[in-house]
């Protein structure tokens, strides 16, 4: 076999990490093992009836063809209507564009607007593709830690200190995957203070666990909390969160008309349209009874509850209570240099999580992939029966620790 020389672009980048963690889960399953996967950051409840009848009906109806580019009509229309319903923004369908999930949308726009050198300002913790979607697209990234004891919330000093003439983009994500945290309409408002200091930097705001909140947790908008920024943020969202359609691939975005044109140039020549059948799906989605949303909220509050409580009783971990999402993000600063009962030593969040998963079984994501250490990420979007099983798992792993 020849050898192939692949992109210096490529070598920029690795592959997800929760995606890998995922298949190895996956994998040990197929091979008769005993696992439960916390990596997945997907809901575990189907896509709504209704949305698969009109799926069903799309098909029936013969929609399956060619769409343009980025959506149609009928998709920007229910998007622009979603955005002034729940969220007090206005766009017309010339500002709205939908790809297939959200990867492509932030994909598109970073691949659209960066040159080489160009800098993304990412808050670690961070979803793992940000830095190597900005690195692919021949941007630095530029990361900006934070700390569980301000919520993992970027300052606003912190932000004004990571500024520089090459800064492009601000990627904005509330509540957070990985931590859950959110930041409400006055730590927004801190940050937009900032940001209309240096016009040159846009805002990607990553909203997609917007309808996944609990307590007294009220999301915000980054464009709705300061409109003088609206004309400089995308703001972007999806199907696959809120609606438990992480198959169907529908991600969509509101932002100013030459960026969303710039974008539907880069799919006319990538992906081309998401899936016909997808759309149609998502119009439902939208324009549907939303009361749902309620009930599977109150289940994920449940579980993170007990998770929460839980993961708080194994010996050497911190877990703090989010906001939103689906996740949990707990320190295992406590056991890093302790040893497995096999003689192991525990030299990092990777080691615990590989160790967790060898000798227990459970898979969690370790918190380098998200660019802060040590953690780990826990998803609770799965049957309590199995979450509460996982936590005694980890805390008997814990406790056998020297």
């Amino acid at each position: 076999m020849p050898e192939i020389e692949l992109s210096t672009a490529l070598s920029r980048v690795k592959p997800s990490p929760t995606l890998a963690v995922t298949q190895m889960a996956r994998d040990m399953k197929a091979a008769g093992k005993d696992v439960i996967s916390l990596g997945a950051g997907e809901p575990d409840f189907d896509t709504p009836d209704f949305v698969k009848a009109a799926a069903i009906e799309a098909i029936n109806q013969g929609k399956t063809k060619y769409t343009a580019v980025d959506g149609v009509a009928e998709l920007k229309q229910a998007v622009a209507a979603k955005f002034r319903r729940d969220n007090d923004l206005n766009y017309k369908p010339s500002q709205i564009t939908v790809a297939p999930g959200g990867k492509s949308i932030l994909f598109n726009a970073l691949t659209a607007t960066l040159n080489e050198g160009d800098e993304v300002i990412i808050p670690a913790p961070y979803w793992v593709s940000y830095p190597d979607m900005t690195l692919l697209a021949g941007g630095k990234p530029v990361i900006v830690e934070t700390s569980a004891e301000d919520n993992f919330q970027l300052s606003p000093e912190a932000l004004e200190k990571a500024i520089t003439p090459r800064t492009k983009w601000l990627i904005f994500n509330s509540p957070s995957n990985p931590t859950g945290a959110g930041y409400d309409r006055a730590a927004i408002k801190a940050l937009t203070e900032v940001l209309k200091r240096h016009p040159q930097v846009l805002i990607l705001s990553d909203d997609i666990y917007e309808h996944i909140v609990y307590d007294d947790f009220e999301f915000a908008a980054f464009a709705s909390v300061e409109p003088a920024l609206f004309d400089r943020t995308l703001t972007m969202n999806g199907a696959s969160k809120a609606y438990a359609m992480t198959g169907w691939r529908i991600g969509y975005a509101g932002g100013p008309e030459p960026l969303i044109k710039a974008m539907a140039k880069v799919m006319s020549q990538s992906t081309s349209n998401p899936c016909s059948i997808s759309q149609w799906a998502t119009v439902a989605a939208l324009n549907g009874d939303q009361s749902f949303l309620k009930e599977r909220n109150a289940a994920f509050k449940s579980r993170r509850d007990r998770v929460v409580a839980m993961l708080n009783e194994a010996e050497g971990i911190t877990c703090a209570t989010p906001q939103g999402a689906f996740y949990v993000y707990p320190s295992c600063a406590c056991v890093i240099g302790k040893k497995t009962p096999d003689g192991a030593i525990l030299n990092s969040d990777e080691d615990f999580a590989s160790a967790l998963l060898s000798a227990t079984g459970v898979a969690v994501v370790f918190g380098a992939a998200f660019g802060l250490s040590p953690y780990f990420r826990v998803s609770y979007a799965a049957a309590i029966e199995d979450l509460e099983e996982a936590c005694r798992r980890i805390q008997r792993f814990c406790a056998a620790l020297s």
